[in-house]
């Protein structure tokens, strides 16, 4: 009976408990449901934006997802948050929350002002990735790495010469090595340095007296000064390219290196043109020498190719190899409309021409070299149209010329300005994450930030003074006379956790 009784009275005390949880958790429901209907107020410039609060805390990260971090940029007075940054921007950032991460650029926005904007509100690394992909640029391949210390340590040094301070040494003695070479190969087709063998053959000279060598070097063979330089510079090249062969990640894609291929036909060459001179000590047939002259003139053209090794240490000529490159079309439909006209204003030309006894044409192809000077706007002079119909044809030649040469320019333009801009941004990018230590600060320069807030701890010594009955009069009226010092000072006040203030 007693244990009915106890139960009875047990279960009117558990509904209650149970009503009073079911209340205090539609409190909460209702709390977080008006929390998260309560909207925020952001003036960008002037410009008034209105979103819920809800809708920023999705991305917690972010300046304006952060309490706290965006509590530095809220105005009491105005009950809104003030951003003295771009307003057309802001338009793509709202749209970055409302949308849950997707980023559209407003068409009046630069992409380097929406780039620093978006650094600004600190939106993310993957949102300037996705944006930079949106906008064309495109990403970076990573750089693969040996496996091993010593092979990665070489293929760092040799490769990459920003890694390190012995890395910037070895690519300017590499440099250097490539104009010495460079040099060498220009001055030793001097008349004074020529082989007496390559001088074009002249009248025999008086009283049968033998030719005098044209040079300290010349027919020195092995001995010749530019080519013991040669030898060294060649030497410098294969141990270079061989210790980048050795600590490569990988062979295949190695050898399929444009840039290495260039480093090889580099250094050919020379070992042609040393098997050579060997050949030619062992035999004297005139007709074998002969020969191997006119293998060396083409083999020593070879060397010339030399000068595209400084690609590999000039971003410059990086940017132009890739913009010819990715131009080739246009350059193909250039070369393509200038072989029509050519073909065209020779003809034109020629039969305008044609009765003319002084005439420079004497047929269609050989008005062609005529076109194609005119064409290009050159205009060499050594063969120009006499009669009044020829002069028409020429008038009509370079004016198409121009505008055939016009046409492609513009897209080729862009190509450059596009690998310009992706390789800027790359710096830019590197000097962003070196300084992204102090990058919090220098963002929050032009707003009210940590320097203001230690201004506005002085303003409440003054305001807590004036309450308290202890400030002077004057000091009071002298702060009220700025409205930025008034905001700062209640803005103090609100942040203080001590006091309870009444605005």
């Amino acid at each position: 009976m007693e244990t009915a009784i106890g139960r009875a009275q047990e279960g009117p005390e558990e509904e209650e408990e149970e009503g009073e949880d079911q209340d205090h958790r539609f409190d909460l429901a209702t709390m977080e449901q008006e929390r998260s209907q309560q909207r925020a107020i952001i003036n960008i410039a002037g410009l008034r934006f209105e979103t819920q609060l809800a809708t920023l805390a999705q991305f917690p990260e972010t300046l304006l997802g952060d309490p706290d971090k965006r509590m530095r940029f809220f105005d009491p007075l105005r009950n809104e948050y003030f951003f003295d940054r771009n307003r057309p921007s802001f338009d793509g950032i709202l749209y970055f929350y409302q949308s849950g991460g997707r980023i559209r650029r407003p068409v009046n926005v630069s992409i380097d002002v929406f780039a620093d904007e978006m650094r600004f509100y600190q939106l993310g690394e993957d949102a300037l990735e996705r944006f930079r992909e949106d906008e064309g640029f495109i990403r970076e391949e990573e750089r693969p790495l040996p496996e091993r210390e010593f092979q990665r340590q070489l293929w760092l040094i040799f490769e990459y010469p920003e890694s390190s301070s012995s890395a910037r040494g070895i690519a300017i003695v590499s440099v250097l090595v490539i104009l010495i070479s460079i040099i060498t190969f220009c001055l030793e087709t001097l008349p004074e340095f020529r082989d007496e063998r390559e001088l074009p053959a002249g009248p025999p000279p008086p009283n049968n007296a033998s030719r005098a060598p044209a040079g300290p070097g010349a027919g020195g063979g092995l001995s010749d000064p530019f080519f013991i330089i040669e030898t060294t510079c060649v030497v410098w090249f294969t141990f270079e390219l061989m210790v980048r062969f050795f600590a490569c990640p990988s062979k295949p894609q190695f050898s399929k290196n444009i840039m290495n291929i260039i480093d090889i036909v580099a250094i050919i060459p020379y070992f042609i043109t040393l098997g050579t001179e060997l050949a030619e000590r062992q035999s004297s047939s005139n007709g074998q020498q002969a020969m191997s002259l006119a293998i060396l003139r083409v083999i020593r053209l070879v060397r010339v190719f030399r000068i595209f090794k400084l690609s590999r240490h000039s971003k410059g000529l990086q940017i132009l190899g890739k913009t010819l490159q990715a131009s080739m079309r246009e350059l193909g439909l250039l070369i393509f409309f200038l072989f029509i006209g050519v073909i065209l204003f020779s003809s034109a030309v020629y039969f305008a021409e044609a009765d003319e006894p002084e005439s420079h044409f004497s047929s269609i192809p050989d008005a062609f070299w005529w076109a194609v000077v005119t064409m290009t706007t050159v205009g060499y002079g050594d063969m120009r149209p006499v009669t009044v119909g020829g002069k028409i044809v020429g008038s009509l030649c370079a004016i198409a010329g121009v505008l055939t040469i016009a046409l492609p320019v513009p897209v080729i333009v862009s190509n450059f300005n596009y690998f310009y801009h992706r390789e800027t941004d790359h710096d830019e990018q590197v000097l962003l994450k070196e300084e992204e230590g102090g990058s919090c600060a220098g963002d929050l320069k032009g707003s009210p930030s940590n320097s203001s807030l230690s201004k506005s701890v002085v303003h409440l010594d003054i305001v807590e003074g004036m309450n308290n009955g202890t400030g002077s009069l004057e000091k009071t009226n002298l702060k009220a006379k700025s409205n930025v010092d008034l905001r700062k000072s209640l803005y103090a006040l609100c942040l203080d956790s001590n006091r309870e203030t009444d605005l």
